[in-house]
């Protein structure tokens, strides 16, 4: 396990990380995810954003073309890998190696998923939600799970 000043920048990389994708996303889209969460794990980032569909999209989506939108948001996704891959590597000082991107309709949710080369050392159990809830659980095998606020 991390010691509290690993534990300490890992959640500070961890929330600069949301808050990079939650700009992304609005300078992209015209509108931000109003909610956030990434989780690092040695060498695998999650960006978890909820809440993200503009109100056109929502609309589309609720009149049955749902998987036009789908569609619209890997294109944008492809448009923002570079900026999003950049934000992640200057954020953990690690080359991001893979980069994979998925979204959900109902509920509104997206996913980052960034591969770094090596682990991030500062990476132990930690994560960050944009809502402000940071939330550590530790298994008896040192194995970690976020505990979503409700």
């Amino acid at each position: 396990m991390a010691d509290i000043s690993q534990r300490t920048a890992g959640g500070s990389v961890a929330a600069a990380i949301s808050n990079s994708a939650v700009r992304l996303l609005a300078e992209y889209t015209g509108r931000g995810p109003t909610k956030a969460r990434t989780t690092l794990d040695r060498e695998l980032v999650v960006v978890v954003l909820g809440d993200s569909l503009t109100k056109g999209e929502a609309t589309l989506a609720r009149k049955g073309e749902g998987e036009l939108v789908l569609e619209m948001r890997h294109r944008f996704q492809n448009a923002m890998r570079q900026d999003l891959t950049a934000a992640v590597e200057v954020h953990t000082g690690r080359k991001v190696i893979a980069f994979m991107s998925a979204n959900h309709i109902d509920p509104d949710l997206a996913v980052e998923v960034f591969v770094l080369d090596e682990p991030f050392l500062g990476a132990a159990d930690v994560a960050h939600s944009h809502d402000g809830s940071d939330r550590r659980a530790h298994d008896e095998d040192g194995s970690s799970q976020i505990q979503q606020s409700q």
